[in-house]
């Protein structure tokens, strides 16, 4: 029918490396008209940073969807979103260097996924990682990555695999994501990494307890390649701060 409106996609990825580097994955979910959780990939990519994990996932993502149907793509990863919804921009114009005139990291991955958002309607959303009743998609990739580096197997609904483990903050319902500024942009907000708490300077306030956890006063990266969030309990581990069980 002309003028017929098509249906957006929700959908949401997310990566994961247990070291960072370290053993990675990637993983991807679709959802089904309920937005529930519904058709969803994940794979092993053996040693690799976060951020490759975080951009094979966008790439993994936009080749399993219909191009010509719009899209909108959850994540918890500024990384990933402004290297191609912000920076890409100015990467071309510099010949693929940074402002500070290094070569662009991960550009290949980078220059894949431009090609795969080209004509296409994409709109991003940022979804802040690990939080009790948060986004239900972005906790289901993040849980589905997150499996698949430790166990380095791919997996997925149309193998048959269950579930992916559910983790200390998955939510029982759907939570709010903030909304991007426009098709293929990304949103505001503070970054999920922020620098802070890597060092030590970004806990405060003591839980007690034998684990010795503290309260995250800043949003930071664990030592694993996954977020945690202000007022999430943090623990003390070899290269700064992170989940308690990641010790």
């Amino acid at each position: 029918m002309i003028g017929a409106v098509v249906e957006r996609i929700i959908a949401a990825c997310d990566g994961a490396s247990k070291g960072n580097p370290g053993r990675a994955a990637w993983a991807y979910v679709i959802a089904d008209e309920r937005g529930e959780p519904d058709r969803w990939e994940a794979g092993p990519l053996g040693v690799a940073t976060n951020n490759v994990a975080e951009l094979t996932a966008l790439e993994r993502l936009l080749s399993a969807v219909d191009p010509g149907r719009p899209v909108q793509i959850r994540m918890d990863s500024q990384y990933a979103m402004n290297a191609v919804t912000t920076w890409l921009p100015n990467w071309k114009r510099k010949g693929w260097k940074t402002a500070a005139g290094k070569p662009v990291a991960n550009q290949e991955l980078v220059v894949r996924i431009d090609a795969l958002l080209t004509g296409r309607d994409v709109e991003f959303r940022y979804v802040p990682a690990h939080q009790v009743g948060g986004d239900r998609l972005n906790d289901f990739a993040d849980r589905a990555a997150s499996h698949a580096a430790v166990v380095q197997e791919p997996a997925g609904s149309d193998l048959g695999s269950p579930e992916p483990p559910a983790s200390a903050t998955s939510p029982k319902a759907g939570g709010g994501a903030r909304k991007a500024a426009g098709t293929r942009r990304a949103s505001g907000g503070s970054s999920s990494s922020g620098g802070a708490g890597r060092s030590g300077g970004g806990a405060g306030g003591a839980s007690g307890g034998p684990a010795r956890t503290l309260k995250a006063k800043y949003p930071g990266r664990c030592r694993c390649g996954r977020s945690y969030a202000a007022g999430e309990l943090i623990a003390r581990n070899d290269e700064g701060w992170g989940h308690p069980d990641c010790r």
